[in-house]
This record gives structure tokens, C-alpha cells and sequence, in this order.
């Protein structure tokens, strides 16, 4: 079976293609070290029987072009960028964990709050340009979280933040019945955003959740409220965001995820009041290791049962 890998972390780490090589024979792996064009991929998944993807779009113009493929497993959690109905129509197979990154991801939210909250990252801005701004912030303790998108990741996260005494408003399009406890809340999105100190999306990027954050949703936030978004881009509109911070009507904001990667926008980029990283959540060293195992295991079932 052939198989190619195309996403840039998979096949930057020597463990993972050691051990996919252990398994299968003929292997190619993405070697420029940078995400390959959309109108690319075609060219590189050619005569592939299996691909491992990362954020890469499969679409059905795609797949058409791959009449050879077999299964895709997926390097990661989120399937927004797989057209999965195109897939299943056209008998190809596709290979998913949920929750695989979840730890990874909820320990960047965690990082990012006790940051924003502190002025963790704003002063060590300050200082490093000369300026000793003693504002130690506040407390992350006892503030209300609210959590749009309560699955694997905001589950943890709950769990992280279990010795900080928070209060937390949850919003999901299911209300989880297992989520149970006196400072748990399913609550409206309305409520969610005029009561909330942080607010942190863990959402898929759906045509319901695109833009799901724009200037009115951030003019009812407080003005002492943070934006946390370690999830999708498009669920934020950047622009409206730029609004927001430039004018004070949130206090601060960090993201981890774009509308296009790398981003284009300085202006937004440069803003003191913003954190800004480039899509790692997911990608501690242990969260590498686990996607780019759950993806070989994939292929090996899918290869296992034609034996």
C-alpha cells in the first residue's frame, strides 16, 4: 500500500516516520517543510492509496483526481477540512480519534488565561522595550469561564481548572447530562457572552459557527472580558476583533488559529492587548506523538482487514 503524508508535522518528526516506515514500505513523506499549495495536493497525493492530512482540504474535485484512493487517515481532531460525504460516496475510508490532542490544546487555554488575566504577556513586552509596568492584573481564581463547544477539549479544560474555585456557563448544540455540578451552567449564548470573564471557543468551524464571534457578540462581552480562541478561524471575525481591541471593548484576547495561515493582518498581529501563536495547541510533543500514532493505527486496521 502506498501511502503519502502531507501534513508538516507528521513528517518533520523522525519518530513518527520511523515508525510508519517500520510498517509500510512505500512511503513519501512531505520533505519542503511547509504546507503544501492547495492546488498541489493532487499532484502529491497521486497513485496514493492512503493519505495521512493534517489541515489540508479534501474536497470532491480533489478526490476525483485520486482514483486509487483508498483511506484518509487524519493527523489531528478536527474534520472541517475533510468533505466527509464526498468521501463515503466515492468508498473511501476515513481514519479519526477524538480527543487524541485534548490535554494539549486545554493546557494552551490554561497558559493563555493565567497570561491575559496576569499581564503575563504585556509586561514582558513592556520590560523587554524598557518599561518596569508593575500591574500584576488579577486573579484567574473564582471568575466565570464560559465555554462555547463543551466536548473533549472544554471537558478538560474543566478539569484543569478544577483548583481554581471558577464558575463555569457552558454552550453547547447538546446539553451534556454528564456535566454535573453547582458551578456548572448550560446557559444561552446571550447569557454566555454578557457573563463571562473568558470566554474560550472550542467549537468545529461550521457554516453555524463561522463568524460566530463579531463586533455585536463582543460589544456585549464586559469590557474586563478576554477571547480565547485555540479552536478553528472563521469562528472569530478578525476584523470585528481588531475593532474590539483597538477600542477597548474587550480587555484583551489570544489566538491561537487564523481565518487564513500564516495571517496577513500586522495590524491585528501587533496589538498589545492580543496573544498571538502560530496554531501549536495542539502540538506539544506528546500531542505529536499520539496524532501521528492514532493515524498509523488507522492505516494499519484499514490494511489489516483486507488481509
Amino acid at each position: 500500500m502506498k501511502v503519502k503524508v502531507s501534513t508538516v508535522a507528521f513528517s518533520t518528526n523522525q519518530l513518527l516516520v520511523k515508525e510508519l516506515k517500520r510498517h509500510f514500505q512505500d512511503v513519501e513523506i512531505n520533505e519542503k517543510g511547509v504546507r503544501i499549495p492547495e492546488s498541489e495536493l493532487a499532484s502529491f497525493y497521486k497513485d496514493a492509496d492512503a493519505i495521512i492530512v493534517g489541515l489540508e482540504k479534501i474536497t470532491p474535485e480533489l478526490l476525483d483526481r485520486l482514483p486509487n484512493l483508498k483511506i484518509i487517515a487524519k493527523y489531528g481532531v478536527g474534520l472541517d477540512n475533510i468533505n466527509l460525504e464526498a468521501c463515503y460516496a466515492r468508498n473511501v475510508s476515513v481514519g479519526w480519534t477524538g480527543g487524541v490532542n485534548k490535554r494539549s490544546v486545554a493546557e494552551m487555554t490554561l497558559g493563555f488565561m493565567l497570561a491575559l488575566c496576569r499581564n503575563l504577556y504585556s509586561t514582558s513586552n513592556q520590560l523587554k522595550s524598557g518599561i518596569w509596568n508593575k500591574n500584576g492584573g488579577s486573579h484567574l481564581t473564582g471568575k466565570t469561564i464560559g465555554i462555547i463547544g463543551v466536548g473533549n477539549i472544554g471537558k478538560e479544560l474543566i478539569s484543569l481548572l478544577s483548583g481554581f474555585q471558577c464558575n463555569f456557563l457552558l454552550n453547547d448544540i447538546v446539553e451534556n447530562k454528564e456535566l454535573d455540578g453547582s458551578n456548572l451552567t448550560f446557559v444561552d449564548k446571550e447569557t454566555l457572552f454578557k457573563e463571562s470573564d473568558f470566554i474560550t471557543l472550542h467549537t468545529p468551524l461550521t457554516t453555524e459557527t463561522n463568524n460566530l464571534i463579531d463586533l455585536e457578540a463582543l460589544k456585549k462581552m464586559k469590557r474586563t472580558a478576554f477571547l480565547i480562541n485555540t479552536a478553528r478561524g472563521g469562528i472569530i471575525n478578525e476584523l470585528d476583533l481588531k475593532i474590539a481591541l483597538e477600542q477597548g471593548i474587550i480587555a484583551g484576547a489570544a489566538l491561537d488559529v487564523y481565518e487564513t495561515e500564516p495571517p496577513q493582518d500586522l495590524e491585528l498581529l501587533r496589538l498589545e492587548n492580543l496573544i498571538t501563536t502560530p496554531h501549536t495547541g495542539g502540538n506539544a510533543l506528546e500531542a505529536v506523538l499520539a496524532m501521528g500514532n492514532s493515524a498509523i493505527e488507522h492505516l494499519l486496521k484499514f490494511k489489516n482487514s483486507y488481509n
